[in-house]
C-alpha cells in the first residue's frame, strides 16, 4: 500500500516538473519571436509561469499527493495558458498586435481541451474535488488572460469577463452566505463554456472589432445574470435557515 502511494506521488512530482519545464520551454521559444528587450522577454516568460503555477500548486497541496489523467490533461491547458500570458505580456510592451495568430493558435486548443479533461476523469473513474478545483482555476486564470487583449481593441469593459469570478471570491470573504456550495446548474456549465469559446473567436484577428464586441457583450450579459442567479439563491437560503 505505501509503495502504491509512494509511486502515485512520484508520479504527481513528475507532472509538476514536466509542466513547470514544458512552460519554461514554451515562454523561451515565443520570446524568440517577439523581439522584445531581455527585460520584457523575462517578464514575459515569468507572467507564463505564474498562470501554470496555479495549476502546480493544487497539485503540490494535496495530501495524500496525486495526479490523475484528467489532471494531466488540466496541466497541458495551463501551460498553453501560460503561453497566452506570455503573448499577452508582448502585446503590453507593444511587440505583437493585441489579436495575434501567435495568441490564438494557443487559445483554441487550451479552450478545446476544457471538453477532454473531464471526459477523461468520468472514463477513467478518476473524478476528484482537487481535479474539479483545477480545472475551474484554469478556466478562470485563462479568462483573465483573454480579456487583458480584448480589453485593448474593444475597451477595458472586457476585463469585467475575466475579473467576475474573483470579485465573487472577494465578496464571499465578507458575506458567509456566499461561502456556500451551489447545486449543479446545467445553465451554469454552458454559460461557463460560452465564455472561453466567445473570447477565443474575439481574438481572431480577422473577425471585425464590432463583431467581436457583440460576441463578448453577449457572453458577459450571460456571465452577469449566471453570477446574479446564484447570488440570489445562496441568499435566499441562507435566509430559509
Amino acid at each position: 500500500m505505501h509503495r502504491t502511494a509512494d509511486r502515485v506521488g512520484r508520479r504527481a512530482i513528475l507532472d509538476v516538473v514536466v509542466t513547470v519545464l514544458s512552460a519554461l520551454g514554451v515562454g523561451i521559444l515565443l520570446v524568440q519571436f517577439g523581439g522584445a528587450s531581455p527585460l520584457g522577454s523575462a517578464a514575459a516568460v515569468i507572467s507564463g509561469l505564474t498562470l501554470v503555477a496555479v495549476g502546480v500548486l493544487n497539485i503540490v497541496r494535496r495530501r495524500p499527493l496525486f495526479s490523475t489523467p484528467a489532471d494531466r490533461v488540466t496541466l497541458s491547458r495551463a501551460v498553453l495558458g501560460g503561453g497566452c500570458a506570455t503573448v499577452v505580456v508582448l502585446a503590453l510592451l507593444g511587440v505583437v498586435p493585441p489579436r495575434s495568430w501567435w495568441l490564438l493558435l494557443l487559445a483554441a486548443p487550451a479552450v478545446l481541451l476544457d471538453a477532454v479533461d473531464g471526459a477523461v476523469a468520468r472514463r477513467t473513474g478518476t473524478a476528484s474535488e482537487p481535479g474539479s478545483r483545477l480545472d475551474m482555476e484554469t478556466d478562470a486564470a485563462l479568462l483573465v488572460v483573454f480579456s487583458i487583449p480584448l480589453a485593448m481593441v474593444l475597451g477595458p469593459w472586457v476585463l469585467a469577463v475575466g475579473l467576475m469570478r474573483y470579485v465573487f471570491v472577494a465578496a464571499s470573504r465578507f458575506r458567509p452566505a456566499l461561502r456556500a456550495p451551489l447545486d449543479y446548474s446545467r445553465f451554469r456549465r454552458i454559460v461557463a463554456a460560452v465564455q472561453s469559446v466567445a473570447m477565443v473567436v474575439a481574438l481572431v484577428p480577422v473577425v471585425p472589432v464590432p463583431v467581436a464586441t457583440v460576441v463578448v457583450a453577449v457572453a458577459l450579459l450571460l456571465l452577469t445574470i449566471s453570477f446574479a442567479r446564484d447570488v440570489v439563491t445562496l441568499e435566499r437560503r441562507s435566509r430559509s435557515h
